[in-house]
């Protein structure tokens, strides 16, 4: 099963263009979807998830028109938004099997068996008892991962999942993350890059509604591979840097920064070779389409 959007297009009253013609062909794995605040990543997921409409466009998943056939699309939809609110008071264990009455389960004894198993999978089950008010980020974010698993669904939705987790947490979630995208299709709407190069087999970038790259993690890489070069400048100097040379990013390192230049040949001899990293890509694509010759087409 894979979905397929085709020429998407929202703007809300506002007059905001929060989605220009996107198409995509969203394969079963791990997708991710790259792009920062305001990209459009989040009406596109609300899209998709059948919580709003957009002006133009049409979504199928395998067979099922998404745009007209809501219900049906919810019976295999599992869904993480950005803000997942949680009664605080309330057990994960009595939560999760409220969830799963509203999914449909409600074989009392089914509901205690795929309440337990989906508790044990997200590594949940010895805090099962506990109000969902006392746990921390991370597992909260795996309970969310564990009321989307309800009903078996073919296509998840998970979006910024790892905003503010600690390195543990995230990690955790990771593995969670992968075992779940080798069988149905994953979103993972993000602007952490670190979260697709680990996760995804395919992903695309956004920006301002528009789509500016759709391709798998290796084949951005060999985008900017032979291309990307590093050097050590004092912070004072970035700014002449940034006008003579492509500077796609720029980091402190030992109380230096650390610039990342695009070319085709080695700008001068204080310049090394670096392998690009899908960060590189990505502040690379974004920079080509805030260019005056980008803004201007």
């Amino acid at each position: 099963m894979q979905l397929e959007i085709r020429d998407l297009s929202k703007t809300y009253p506002n007059g905001v263009k929060a989605l220009k013609g996107i198409s995509l062909d969203i394969p079963r794995g791990m997708f991710g979807l790259l792009g920062p605040n305001g990209a459009g990543k989040s009406t596109l997921m609300r899209t998709i998830a059948t919580l709003q409409d957009p002006d133009t466009g049409s979504i199928k998943l395998g067979d099922i028109d998404v745009l007209r056939d809501k219900d049906g699309v919810r019976r295999v939809l599992g869904y993480l938004p950005q803000d997942f609110g949680v009664y605080p008071t309330v057990s994960a264990e009595d939560m999760l099997d409220h969830f799963a009455v509203l999914k449909g389960i409600t074989r009392r004894a089914e509901r205690r068996e795929v309440v337990k198993a989906l508790l044990h999978r997200t590594n949940l089950y010895n805090v099962r008892k506990k109000k969902l008010g006392g746990y921390s980020g991370g597992m909260k974010q795996r309970f969310g991962i564990a009321q989307a698993l309800l009903g078996d669904p073919k296509l998840i939705i998970v979006d910024e999942p790892t905003a503010g987790l600690d390195p543990a947490e995230r990690n955790r979630f990771h593995n969670l993350l992968s075992e779940i995208g080798e069988h149905v299709v994953v979103i993972l709407s993000t602007h952490i890059v670190e979260d697709v190069s680990d996760l995804c087999t395919n992903m695309a970038i956004l920006s301002a509604g528009q789509l500016l790259l759709n391709t798998t993690p290796r084949e951005a890489l060999d985008l900017l591979r032979g291309k990307t070069w590093m050097k050590l400048i004092d912070k004072a100097e970035l700014a002449d840097y940034e006008a003579r040379h492509n500077v796609i990013m720029s980091r402190l390192y030992a109380g230096r920064l650390q610039i990342h230049v695009e070319s085709d040949a080695q700008p001068d001899n204080s310049f090394s070779a670096v392998e690009p990293t899908l960060e590189d890509v990505y502040f690379s694509t974004l920079g080509r389409s805030e260019s005056p010759r980008a803004a201007a087409a």
